[in-house]
């Protein structure tokens, strides 16, 4: 018997995984971790969590998923002390000591701390949106969008301004809001170091240097204002920017 165990103890030092599955060629170091495996290859959940009533395929994921309810965190670095629920948390939490990231996009070669979020990020360029809303079908890359965007059928504004109580549907557009507050202007231009209170606002700006000196002299001067992208649009339909109408001519 200790024999066995000790055969099987040998394959994590050899890499030696002598069980293969006759589904998906994928192979095992246990009989035990095939037998466990063949259940991802049929509908068979047979250990269910006895709080929220969710199957697993096997003991020891119910037990880890046991965790979230009993808020044991096991795993702790040795770097902070702080502790996680489960140990690919404090693997992918180390790297923010080392600065490592391992995990590059082929695409972009933007580098990630764990295979999750590079695995998030490439819907980037996938252009994959898993996230659909139920109500409208409107669908969304990542499942923060989908949160904020059902905010906009049941008119819940979770997010307060602790200065002047105004609400907003995501804590994005409460951060941006509380800029009018603060003064503060996060988003400098890289070209000419001009700073806006949103992303957006800036991204509009710097189309402003994208044109040529010629063509610059004859843009609209909205494009170097500090107006919304909503704001600039609507100004731009209308004619007129928020003081009044343009009356400046513009000669070839």
């Amino acid at each position: 018997m200790y024999q066995s165990h000790l055969n099987v103890h040998t394959r994590v030092h050899t890499g030696e995984k002598p069980y293969r599955c006759d589904v998906c060629d994928r192979s095992f170091q246990t009989r035990f971790s095939l037998t466990e495996h063949y259940l991802t290859h049929s509908e068979e959940r047979p250990y269910s969590c006895d709080v929220c009533a969710t199957s697993f395929i096997s003991s020891s994921r119910l037990k880890t998923h046991k965790r979230t309810h009993t808020g044991e965190k096991p795993y702790m670095c040795d770097k902070c002390g702080k502790c996680f629920t489960f140990n690919c948390y404090l693997i992918r939490h180390m790297c923010t000591h080392t600065g490592e990231k391992p995990y590059t996009c082929n695409v972009c070669a933007k580098s990630f701390t764990s295979s999750s979020y590079l695995k998030t990020h490439k819907r980037i360029h996938t252009g994959e949106k898993p996230y659909t809303c139920d109500v409208c079908r409107k669908s969304f890359t990542f499942s923060y969008g989908l949160i904020s965007h059902k905010h906009t059928h049941t008119g819940e504004k979770q997010h307060s301004c602790d200065v002047c109580r105004k609400s907003f549907i995501s804590s994005s557009r409460l951060k941006r809001h509380m800029c009018t507050h603060t003064g503060e202007k996060p988003y400098t231009c890289s070209v000419c170091a001009k700073s806006f209170t949103s992303s957006s606002t800036l991204k509009v700006h710097k189309s402003a240097h994208m044109v040529s000196p010629q063509r610059r002299q004859r843009a609209d001067p909205l494009l170097l204002t500090s107006l919304t992208p909503r704001r600039f649009l609507r100004g731009r339909l209308r004619g007129r920017c928020t003081q009044g109408p343009i009356t400046r001519d513009y000669k070839d």
